[in-house]
């Protein structure tokens, strides 16, 4: 009978120093990713900054009610005077900042672009006002022909810092299906909790194989370039 109790408890000891040893080479349990939910577009990075909070990093959110994305298109031909320019901006971009990392990743939702608003047309210093008709017009054919936003419903924008000092952003943009990176001048603020930058930059439409507005032989045309400017505000929970 003792015997039999011996041999149980070297069994039992055996057993425990084998499960000792098995959870001692097991991977560690990674972190859970919040389960954060959102409209990010596929292609969107978001699971590395879930993953990358979870971690412990400080990732910081666009705050979409104080960011604005603006950009200004130009009338050109021998009849311009004709036409008028516009001025589009997005009130909605969402996505991320790591500053540890020193990227940050946004996403701008088309279908909500606004376009001609007149205290933005005044800040661009245009001399003249689209009636509500031509604006819709304008939005409308901007959708549809130009950014063909039923099948490329968002502009994603991938930047990193290009230099030490913060002061230029490599800026990866993809539109249309295609993507451009240029390297932009940028200015950073750190903000209580968070940063604010403010850039500007120019791009031509045909870089993403967008062919520019053209009617009456080019007499009233689009011009080919396109005036960016930014102003992101990203802020910690």
């Amino acid at each position: 009978m003792n015997f039999l109790i011996q041999a149980r408890n070297k069994n039992l000891c055996m057993s425990m120093l084998l499960a000792g040893m098995l959870a001692a080479c097991a991977p560690g349990i990674p972190p859970q990713i919040p389960a954060e939910i959102t409209h990010a577009p596929a292609g969107f990075p978001e699971a590395h900054y879930l993953h990358a909070k979870a971690l412990g990093k400080k990732i910081l959110h666009v705050d979409s009610a104080q960011s604005l994305v603006v950009i200004e298109v130009h009338r050109a031909g021998t009849l311009a005077r004709l036409g008028h320019d516009h001025v589009v901006a997005s009130h909605n971009v969402s996505g991320y900042v790591s500053a540890e990392e020193g990227l940050a990743d946004f996403y701008v939702p088309l279908e909500q672009l606004a376009v001609d608003e007149p205290g933005l047309r005044t800040d661009a210093g245009f001399d003249t006002q689209p009636s509500p008709e031509a604006i819709e017009g304008t939005r409308n054919n901007m959708l549809i022909n130009t950014l063909d936003s039923e099948h490329f419903p968002y502009a994603l924008i991938h930047a990193t810092w290009a230099d030490a000092s913060h002061r230029t952003l490599n800026v990866s943009i993809t539109l249309h299906g295609m993507t451009r990176t240029y390297e932009v001048p940028a200015q950073t603020e750190t903000v209580r909790d968070g940063i604010v930058v403010d850039g500007k930059m120019s791009f031509n439409q045909t870089d993403f194989g967008i062919t520019p507005l053209s009617v009456l032989g080019g007499a009233i045309q689009v011009q080919d370039k396109l005036d960016l400017r930014f102003h992101i505000v990203a802020q910690g929970n």
